[in-house]
């Protein structure tokens, strides 16, 4: 099947990333147009020692599968969000849920960047646009878009976009983004056309 996205096509799927506690399942749960498929359960002492905490202590639960939600666009095109776990012993499941994606929304914690280079890398070495979304927790300090840019080393054609995972004018912003760069990058290199459409 094609690797582009046509707006005249049924549906395509963006896969949401993310380190542990940044903010995936409130991203999807704000841009659905139904309750989203959820796999949180609740945090258990058994993950202590396993399951790393830092800058999260306070999360009382956490994604075990993935998420999933539904985003029918005005122009008729459906979009299926796919939200990725975060912890380190659920990454064998990331191949599954990106499979067939036409790009991704990496969402990163300022406080916390040193765990996005494996994310970035994940992508990247599977020809996977994708965007950086850097959600504005309460009482974290601000970051100028450059400076996160430089702190990842991305290249300057990924955008990087402040946003809040809450607010659903602000996810629409960075769902609206991930999609133009996702067919600029596919109509540029038709050859390496992972995604698929669904």
């Amino acid at each position: 099947m094609s690797g582009t996205f046509d707006p005249s096509t049924a549906s395509a799927k963006i896969v949401i990333a993310g380190a542990f506690g940044v903010g995936k399942t409130t991203m999807i749960t704000k841009l659905t147009d139904r309750e989203p498929l959820r796999t949180e359960e609740i945090l258990t002492e058994a993950g202590v020692g396993i399951d790393d905490l830092a800058g999260v202590q306070e999360k009382k639960t956490t994604t075990v599968a993935l998420d999933f939600g539904r985003l029918d666009l005005p122009s008729g095109p459906k979009l299926y969000l796919f939200g990725t776990p975060g912890q380190d012993r659920f990454w064998p499941m990331w191949d599954s849920i990106a499979l067939g994606a036409l790009g991704a929304i990496v969402i990163v914690d300022t406080e916390r960047l040193n765990q996005c280079f494996a994310i970035l890398d994940f992508f990247e070495d599977r020809g996977i646009p994708f965007v950086i979304a850097v959600n504005e927790f309460d009482g974290a300090p601000r970051h100028e878009p450059e400076t996160v840019a430089a702190a990842l080393d991305l290249d300057p054609e990924i955008p990087v976009l402040p946003f809040d995972a809450r607010d659903k004018s602000s996810t629409k912003e960075v769902l609206v983004t991930v999609l133009d760069r996702a067919i600029e990058y596919r109509t540029a290199q038709p050859d390496q056309a992972h995604a698929t459409n669904l």
